[in-house]
């Protein structure tokens, strides 16, 4: 049974759950990817680099197999299977893992690359009032996210345990109560140095975390722009600076930034010693009052600081690729109450 989903043909969701509420926002991110893959069309790709001795992200490009990690397959090949866990790195953890977005298999049920996915208008309200070319989009971060981009990293690095070991053991070793917000907020200046040596050491172990598709619209408009979709590609290591570059300085408090950071060096520093934690005890742990599912969010202007790719002015895809995207007929299953499927809905009809 057809999906309407470009690339999209074996899938955990049935033709009908790709176009539900909350399901559309990773179904068609995941068949414009393929289409981009088909096409031989690179994704925006941040990632970090040592600049003069400086860590800072930099925008380059990346081909979408390599963010599925697929080789030669095409997306008839591949099976997608969202909110599901990555199995490779349950062996990390005693506790069940959370899921992830996205999840690349073949067909044989080889898992390939875990993904976050996240669907995003270009611009937000408050970057729709400066130029154009300061326009951003705003990024909601799960905890499940940051967890992932923590056994990820210790994945690439697992056979130099010792190494990671020594790096995160000076900040770490002397850290009485992990959920104490006095204890932590002071520490936290040389566990954000201890991040930074770790990933500076390891810069050529990074790779693909979070696929963010970016729907352009004209200003506050909710029509599409006329260069409207492009994909934005964070490796794990560029995607930690969002909140490790907001944890240096000692805080009255425990912000979101520094839990976040704190979190990722405590499991990278566990998993040095031992290979296994309780990763999910560590997360409900070190809460410090906030939320659990929610890690932190960005805005436009802080994200547009990281993005610096002059594809962001002008998105790589024509607005009409959404006929090519959504197969005839189909575009009926949206629901136009919510805005990206009102905007598809009557931006189909222009096209």
């Amino acid at each position: 049974m057809p999906t309407g989903l470009y690339g999209i043909e074996h899938s955990n969701r049935d033709a009908n759950d790709h176009w539900g509420k909350n399901c559309f926002n990773s179904s068609f991110p995941a068949a414009m990817a393929s289409y981009m893959m088909e096409h031989d069309l690179p994704a925006i790709y941040i990632k970090l680099e040592d600049i003069d001795g400086e860590l800072k992200t930099v925008s380059t490009e990346i081909s979408i197999r390599d963010v599925f990690n697929c080789g030669v397959k095409s997306a008839s090949e591949l099976s997608f299977n969202f909110e599901t866990v990555f199995e490779p790195y349950q062996q990390y953890s005693f506790d069940a893992i959370d899921g992830i977005d996205l999840v690349i298999k073949d067909l044989n049920g080889n898992y390939l690359s875990p993904l976050e996915v996240k669907l995003t208008v270009l611009p937000t309200d408050s970057t729709s009032r400066q130029t154009e070319d300061k326009w951003g989009c705003e990024l909601v971060v799960r905890s499940a996210t940051t967890s992932y981009c923590a056994l990820g990293m210790y994945d690439t690095v697992k056979n130099d345990a010792r190494d990671v070991r020594e790096i995160f053991e000076d900040a770490c070793a002397a850290i009485q109560m992990w959920d104490n917000d006095y204890e932590m907020t002071h520490k936290m200046p040389r566990i954000s140095q201890s991040i930074d040596t770790f990933e500076r050491k390891y810069l050529d172990k990074q790779k693909p975390l979070l696929m963010q598709t970016i729907w352009k619209t004209q200003g506050k408009s909710p029509l599409l722009a006329e260069q409207a979709f492009d994909i934005v590609v964070w490796s794990d290591y560029a995607f930690s600076r969002l909140f490790v570059d907001a944890s240096y300085e000692i805080a009255a408090t425990m912000s979101r930034p520094m839990r976040a950071s704190a979190r990722l060096a405590r499991c990278l520093w566990e998993l040095s010693k031992s290979g296994k934690i309780r990763v999910v005890d560590i997360y409900r742990q070190m809460a410090f009052g906030n939320q659990t599912d929610k890690e932190f969010a960005i805005g436009g202007s802080k994200w547009r600081q990281y993005v610096t790719a002059e594809r962001i002015t002008r998105p790589f895809l024509h607005k009409s690729v959404v006929n090519d995207i959504i197969q005839p007929g189909y575009i009926e299953k949206l629901s136009p109450e919510r805005r990206f499927d009102q905007t598809l809905y009557f931006t189909a009809r222009e096209t």
